[in-house]
């Protein structure tokens, strides 16, 4: 037994951006602005229009007996797409759909609650975009602007004899915090990236791994604390 849950995002071209256009240098800077602060190990295939990320965490302890799974599609609506990631009808069945809207102070725990990271106050001195309101979806959904969906399929299983549905249902729950905080959070630095350069990118790419391995070898641990269950 697996537990699947398809999570879902509109935006406007990669990032929930308020009735703006995003260039496509735009696009790549965020891109690799992403990636930059969510070191992952992914297979890629990108054009234009849609893109597919696919991303597995294990355990070598637990083997075939655990594994986080992640299939990413990014598509061109507003989250209308039945089933995106074509899954079998029993799986589908079985699936449960999140819509995540990072602009919904109720999707946040007060424990990750933080003013400057909040879209529905945010507004970016740079570019104009912000804040976004309680009707941004309907906003661009009516506007000139292009916009996509990403449709995540998370995959979690954990077999371990009167653990596993726990266990699971706890890992999904650190997901929808990681994808609902981290999008919010990119909503609100978008004045920190949106003039970058690609040189730009690669040079904070190099100091980011440098501080990687420097924790690694030397500090303690941090990032997101999981909640309780």
């Amino acid at each position: 037994m697996v537990l699947i849950k398809e999570y879902t995002r509109s935006a406007s071209c990669s990032l929930l951006l308020r009735l703006a256009r995003i260039t496509l240098e735009e696009e790549r800077v965020l891109k690799c602005f992403e990636m930059n602060h969510m070191k992952r190990m992914e297979r890629k295939a990108n054009t234009r229009t849609r893109s597919t990320t696919y991303t597995v965490v294990t355990n070598e302890y637990m083997k075939d007996d655990f594994f986080i799974k992640i299939e990413t599609w990014h598509k061109l609506d507003m989250g209308t797409t039945e089933n995106p990631h074509g899954l079998s009808p029993e799986e589908w069945e079985e699936a449960e759909v999140v819509p995540i809207d990072i602009a919904d102070r109720s999707q946040v725990d007060d424990v990750d609650y933080k003013p400057e990271e909040d879209p529905a106050i945010f507004h970016s001195e740079k570019t104009g975009r912000g804040p976004l309101g309680p009707g941004w979806k309907k906003e661009l959904h009516n506007s000139n602007c292009p916009y996509m969906t990403a449709y995540k399929l998370v995959t979690v299983h954990f077999r371990w004899w009167g653990l596993q549905g726990r266990v699971e249902n706890f890992i999904h729950k650190q997901e929808k915090r990681l994808f609902t905080n981290f999008h919010r959070q990119l909503f609100c630095w978008l004045d920190r990236w949106v003039n970058l350069t690609m040189d730009d990118i690669r040079r904070m790419e190099e100091e980011t791994q440098r501080e990687l391995d420097q924790m690694r070898n030397e500090g303690s641990v941090r990032g997101m604390k999981a909640g309780e269950d």
